[in-house]
């Protein structure tokens, strides 16, 4: 699974001109997943997500939390983060999980996040949206549970 954080001061994702989610601080998310991925890649997308500490405390530092500054996540699926661009100049996205196992991975993650106690707002999978973003910083993280430490 690949998640491509965006520290935000606002969002929003709008499919057939109609707002379908939107959130002032926080972060969006896009998610990829692919066919390998289980429940356990999403378990550690939660931990990362939501205890990643990439706002700033009284002394700028990038040491906080989503939840210490009352933060919101907008989720929308990608699966173009799985492009392979190894070959020629047309992406390959075979690694990118079939739509159902993917949705289903997808929708387990944005469910668990909110466990957390944090609000997520979610585009709609499959469709064609049009995402807007005000990034803060920029500060823009990459992570693949693929390339976690055991």
């Amino acid at each position: 699974m690949r998640v491509l954080i965006q520290k935000v001061s606002e969002a929003s994702v709008e499919i057939e001109q109609k707002i379908a989610g939107e959130i002032g601080t926080g972060f969006l998310i896009l998610v990829g997943v692919e066919d390998e991925d289980t429940s356990e890649d999403v378990d550690y997308m939660v931990r990362k997500i939501s205890k990643m500490r990439i706002f700033e405390d009284e002394d700028d530092k990038l040491n906080l939390s989503i939840d210490q500054v009352d933060g919101k996540i907008l989720s929308i699926s990608q699966f173009t983060l799985h492009a392979s661009t190894k070959k020629g100049n047309r992406p390959s996205f075979t690694r990118a999980g079939e739509p159902k196992h993917a949705e289903a991975l997808y929708n387990e993650l944005n469910e668990k996040l909110r466990e957390t106690g944090l609000t997520v707002e979610t585009g709609e999978f499959g469709a064609d949206m049009a995402v807007k973003i005000v990034n803060d910083g920029p500060v823009t993280i990459w992570i693949d549970s693929k390339d976690r430490a055991y």
